[in-house]
């Protein structure tokens, strides 16, 4: 092994609310953290354009100026941010190992404790017209894009908790909301199921889903299949906003950690351990429940404090 390779004591990976959480208690507990940003400096909040419903802002605050204050907030206390994507990980199953992680396809670092906070990315249809649009009225944010769509006609696919609660949002700024659901039933709660079904501008329809997003360089349509009797028809819309879901950013650590069948680390319960030890999950990683900015917050601190106390054990 190389002398010259860099070795630290706790390694984060991902930048969003969970790992600048993590960076903030891990630098304060003197572990001289290093983080690694991924590909999407500040995480989803980067794409939200209004927060409202973090503690401590009162008048709300945009979601990439909330994301520069805990960067900023992290290296007050040291912490070291560095622009970079890990590609690949060697993490050592023995107490007190050192974890091999490459980053960029070249670097090679080795550190005592990782926690992973790489969150997670919505899903989309697949459709190529749908990727065509993404940008020209195909979303997967209600909440960030939907002001673009104020008094026009939308729509939005799924059928969860996430989908309902994105559909009465935009019926609240939009002239009518379809939504397409592909069973014959939603999944989401009771309580969100009566919402929707209680606002006059959302029209569900069941046994549907998108056949081709109709439109040159914007949105101007939606082709629907009735997926039970094959019909299919046109809706004029402007805006189409999928829901259906997210894809957990673990694919690197496949073999190594142990995860549910969708890809979401699994870590010990009232903890953020995973199966290796000094390995950490925090955030929208392990999280395929609540997803929200201040949970993830929450396991970010969690997982600073599992190393801090993982650290002092081995050094001891």
């Amino acid at each position: 092994m190389s002398e010259n390779i860099e070795k630290i004591k706790c390694l984060i990976i991902g930048s969003g609310p969970a790992g600048y959480t993590a960076a903030i208690y891990a630098a304060r507990a003197d572990m001289n953290p290093v983080m690694y940003t991924g590909m999407e400096p500040g995480g989803q909040l980067t794409t939200t354009t209004e927060v409202d419903n973090f503690p401590g802002y009162p008048e709300g605050i945009d979601g990439p100026t909330m994301m520069v204050q805990l960067q900023q907030q992290a290296e007050r206390f040291g912490t070291q941010v560095r622009i970079g994507m890990v590609t690949a990980v060697e993490f050592n199953k023995e107490e007190g190992g050192w974890h091999k992680v490459t980053v960029d396809n070249s670097k090679e670092i080795l550190a005592h404790t990782v926690i992973i906070s790489t969150g997670a990315t919505a899903k989309y249809l697949g459709l190529p017209s749908e990727q065509r649009l993404r940008g020209g009225g195909v979303s997967a944010c209600a909440v960030c894009d939907g002001f673009f769509y104020r008094g026009q006609d939308v729509a939005i696919v799924g059928a969860g908790d996430t989908a309902a609660e994105e559909a009465t949002y935009l019926a609240n700024i939009c002239k009518n909301v379809t939504m397409l659901v592909r069973k014959d039933a939603m999944r989401a709660s009771k309580a969100m199921q009566h919402r929707v079904n209680n606002t006059p501008n959302i029209t569900v329809l069941y046994n549907s889903e998108v056949d081709e997003v109709l439109g040159d360089n914007v949105v101007e349509g939606l082709r629907v299949v009735n997926n039970v009797t094959g019909e299919k028809h046109d809706i004029a819309i402007t805006g189409l906003f999928i829901a259906i879901g997210h894809k957990p950013n673990t694919d690197i650590f496949a073999g190594q950690l142990s995860m549910d069948e969708t890809g979401y680390l699994i870590t010990e319960p009232g903890s953020t351990r995973t199966n290796v030890p000094g390995v950490f999950a925090a955030g929208d990683v392990q999280d395929n429940v609540y997803r929200q900015a201040i949970t993830a917050a929450g396991t970010g601190c969690m997982a600073a404090l599992d190393a801090e106390r993982y650290l002092a054990a081995i050094e001891h």
